[in-house]
């Protein structure tokens, strides 16, 4: 943790003021003195924001720096999955490796917390797991970096799973994961009352990828529900994609999303141009805590993303019909203290008092921040600057 004092910045693009950090937190703000043998910077006018959050990505599975990778297989989400698992060995995708480029990609552009969905298997065991893992203790001080278990092939058509999972929850992963109960795994009793024992009796959260769309997905809902009410899970739960909230019944989704604010259920998108997505708005309104990730970036699934969470907020803007500056500050609002509201952060902000994890943005106002790239001038991990215009200060492998 270091000292520093940070002049000239707009918090939250307000107006100016200084910034005095000591021993990685945020002590004070106005007009700050020079302390003998404290570091100054000049944030020359830049909004001062609380650092980026991706709160649903898969730091395992990015191809980038390993050249080009012809996407072409068909896009099937069951044949995506058995690709990606039959060939990780054969493509040379080392899980450390990979994950290295992918977290200092983000770093880099002002990202402070990863939460990482990781892919256990029967084919690969926990060495994807020991991999991101590796990379999470190298990056100590550059980004926090939490772990999904996450079954990404099935749980119950794949014998041997859970046991893997619940291996992963003694040894460090801090979330279970799930997928398409129905869609997958055909079995949404067995998989959800499965998942729910594991959660119970590790004491952690549940974060379920739910690609199902309309009707289906409202009844994986439904099922899910059920479960959090009878287990006392309220407020530990996250559903990622959500695409059968995009659905075009208002009423059924209407009722869905009462029923996920009232069971404290947080919504993880990331705002899928190809598919139907959850309305901000409507999650606003409703209070539903809603993060966001980049998911996969340039990996065996597709060629789009960047590790660069103001692309995303860029990108859940446009799919949200985003125009007005009031809803372009929401889309940062999302990728950021949305994010910290799913992972549970403390000490998250930009007052007195919080951990001092930030990043400062290029606009004359928020919105404009938004909506032009440009590179962050600096970010600063437990008051330790990590980052200068798009460069961390660790190298990737």
């Amino acid at each position: 943790m270091s000292n520093l004092i940070l002049r000239n910045v707009r918090p939250y693009g307000e107006a100016a003021t200084d910034l005095l950090i000591r021993d990685g937190v945020i002590a004070e703000t106005g007009t700050i003195a020079d302390q003998p043998g404290i570091a100054v910077e000049d944030g020359q006018g830049a909004i001062l924001w609380p650092g980026l959050i991706d709160a649903h990505t898969h730091l395992d599975k990015t191809t980038w720096g390993m050249g080009w990778h012809e996407n072409n297989r068909a896009a099937v989400l069951r044949e995506r999955i058995d690709y990606e698992r039959e060939m990780r060995l054969e493509l040379g995708m080392d899980p450390h490796r990979q994950s290295m480029r992918h977290a200092i990609g983000l770093a880099a552009h002002g990202a402070t917390h990863i939460r990482s969905h990781v892919d256990i298997d029967t084919t690969h065991g926990l060495r994807l797991v020991e991999g991101v893992q590796q990379t999470r203790e190298k990056l100590r001080g550059i980004i926090d970096i939490e772990i999904v278990a996450f079954p990404q092939s099935g749980l119950m058509v794949m014998p041997g799973t859970l046991e893997l999972l619940d291996e992963a929850l003694a040894n460090g992963c801090e979330v279970l994961g799930g997928i398409d109960p129905c869609g997958i795994d055909r079995d949404p009793k067995g998989q959800l009352d499965a998942l729910f024992a594991l959660a119970g009796k590790h004491g952690v959260p549940i974060d379920i990828h739910l690609h199902e769309a309309g009707e289906l997905g409202a009844f994986t809902m439904e099922m899910i529900f059920e479960r959090v009410r009878a287990t006392g899970m309220q407020g530990k739960f996250v559903i990622s994609h959500a695409f059968a909230l995009g659905m075009n019944d208002e009423l059924r989704v209407a009722r869905l999303v009462e029923e996920i604010a009232e069971l404290d259920i947080g919504i993880a998108t990331t705002g899928a141009p190809s598919a139907t997505v959850p309305s901000a708005r409507r999650l606003k309104a409703a209070g539903v805590r809603l993060g966001a990730g980049c998911d996969g970036i340039r990996d065996t699934w597709g060629p789009w993303g960047l590790p660069d969470m103001m692309d995303r907020a860029r990108i859940i803007g446009m799919k949200n019909g985003v125009r007005s500056d009031h809803e372009l500050r929401h889309m940062l609002e999302i990728v950021s203290q949305g994010g910290a509201d799913l992972m549970r952060l403390d000490g998250y902000g930009i007052a007195p008092g919080c951990k001092a994890d930030f990043t400062l943005l290029r606009g004359q106002t928020v919105g404009h921040a938004v909506v032009q790239p440009a590179l962050p001038p600096l970010v600063v991990k437990a008051g330790k600057i990590i980052a200068r215009e798009g460069h961390c200060i660790v190298d990737m492998p």
